[in-house]
């Protein structure tokens, strides 16, 4: 048995029941609330998880969840839209509101167990299994939170497309990436980028993290990656 803590949130009363019921036998501490004026009378940010309708009353599943994402207190708190509603644009406006999973109505109860299991799990790690917030390589410290990197504690000016560069290599030291790894990491939202781009980047790069920018090696016909000394 676990210790989470689910919140389900549907104006249909049958299916909270049916829904709490089955979490329940899964281990699960499961709550409901049928509308979501409701909901947001609950201490929403003490649950690990909020199964949520989209269709309801005067506030939707979407405002809802617009709200819980803007206060700090149940902004971290997963959720997994449910709804009858299954269009391309209601599907792309509940990840966008920052959902992590939608599940279209009808369903059966193993994929909504299956998939709660799921971003449980990729969730609420372990503090131990969370990524670490700074990279390390000797005096060269990258900062992943506050987005900036020191050498010898001083700091070293990066574009964003040179910080991501390095992220990305430092992640996956002695790995290899291809321009076109490189691009679909750290360009993944860009039309047109040439191979040219990313070789300028890598070669700025170097010259920034000094003593370090030759670890950063080319790999003929292969690509690049960080190899430490």
């Amino acid at each position: 048995m676990n210790s989470y803590r689910i919140l389900v949130v549907d104006d249909e009363e049958d299916l909270c029941e049916i829904l709490k019921f089955n979490l329940e036998n899964e281990g699960y501490e499961v709550d409901t609330a049928n509308s979501a004026e409701e909901a947001l009378r609950m201490d929403i940010g003490s649950y690990n998880l909020l199964l949520l309708d989209v269709m309801m009353g005067e506030i939707s599943g979407f405002k809802m969840a617009s709200m819980l994402k803007k206060d700090k207190r149940t902004a971290q708190v997963p959720i997994i839209f449910i709804t009858a509603k299954d269009t391309e644009n209601d599907t792309v406006t509940g990840f966008n509101l920052g959902a992590d999973d939608y599940i279209s109505k009808p369903f059966s109860l193993r994929e909504v167990a299956a998939r709660v299991k799921a971003v449980l799990r990729r969730t609420q790690q372990p503090d131990a299994e969370q990524e670490p917030e700074q990279l390390t390589y000797k005096s060269l410290v990258l900062d992943i939170g506050k987005k900036k990197v020191c050498i010898d504690g001083e700091e070293v000016s990066l574009t964003k497309k040179e910080f991501e560069i390095l992220l990305l290599l430092l992640q996956n030291t002695g790995r290899v990436f291809s321009r076109e790894d490189i691009l679909g990491h750290v360009w993944s939202d860009e039309v047109y980028v040439l191979d040219r781009t990313i070789d300028v980047n890598i070669t700025r790069l170097r010259k920034k993290i000094g003593p370090y920018g030759k670890c950063i090696v080319t790999r003929l016909g292969y690509g690049y990656c960080f190899e430490a000394e």
